[in-house]
């Protein structure tokens, strides 16, 4: 296959859409209540926080959590091509923005169902082929790491775009692919010796003194589409990464 970039799923099809379809066109997205400071496109995470606040005994306690990273300027600049590429060759109305939101959601959901061991509910989500070594991979985990790839949208600390291609096949087929990386916290108690170089947060959760202990962790989820004229429009994850846990 040749490479090249992606585009927003178009769900207007007799057929009814999948949740993958349905999750990047909705327009009542899910928002998170994080706001992440960042000032350039990262390519890399060093430390992550957020904000939030909770009422605990009539007081509001926050939580400021900062994201800092360094650029990469190649791989930025290749990405805006490519997007640019697809907004006139593929889809007038595709949005780098709508579409990291919906993938987000996605990898929320997607991953909540691997930690349960909901294969099936994987079906026209992921990859027929990427399911079974999936499954294989999770039979083996300790339940600390199965619990630690659930990944609730409150706990998704960023999330930022990867490599972007387009491809071609021998017989003309166009197929469109986004990897997206994310940078998660986890309350999961993981062994500290399979867990090296994972960084530890301690985390207010409520009054004066009490705090919980997160790790933060990542993981990498490439979304694909195929792009051929009278292909049902449906995105489908054809990679699944989880740093430590599930590589």
């Amino acid at each position: 296959m040749m490479a090249l970039p992606l585009l927003r799923c178009s769900c207007n099809v007799s057929r009814p859409p999948s949740l993958l379809c349905l999750l990047f066109k909705s327009n009542a997205l899910v928002q998170n209540r994080i706001n992440v400071t960042r000032t350039i496109p990262l390519a890399s995470v060093v430390s992550t926080v957020r904000k939030f606040s909770s009422d605990r005994g009539g007081e509001k306690q926050n939580q400021k959590v900062v994201v800092v990273g360094i650029p990469n300027p190649f791989i930025w600049f290749r990405t805006r091509i490519y997007y640019f590429l697809i907004r006139t060759y593929f889809d007038k109305e595709f949005n780098i923005e709508d579409f990291t939101e919906g993938a987000k959601q996605a990898f929320s959901h997607v991953s909540n169902l691997l930690s349960r061991c909901q294969f099936e509910a994987l079906e026209g989500l992921v990859a027929k082929d990427l399911v079974g070594k999936l499954q294989e991979k999770w039979d083996v985990l300790p339940a600390s790491h199965k619990r630690a790839l659930s990944a609730d949208p409150d706990d998704i600390m960023y999330t930022t775009p990867g490599d972007v291609g387009i491809y071609y096949d021998e017989d003309g087929r166009k197929f469109v692919s986004i990897l997206m990386r994310y940078w998660y916290l986890t309350s999961a108690k993981l062994p500290e010796e399979t867990m090296e170089g994972a960084r530890i947060f301690q985390v207010s959760i409520g009054g004066e003194g009490e705090t919980e202990t997160k790790r933060l962790l990542t993981a990498n989820y490439e979304f694909q589409r195929e792009f051929t004229k009278g292909v049902v429009p449906d995105w489908i994850i054809t990679r699944i990464e989880h740093s430590k846990l599930l590589d």
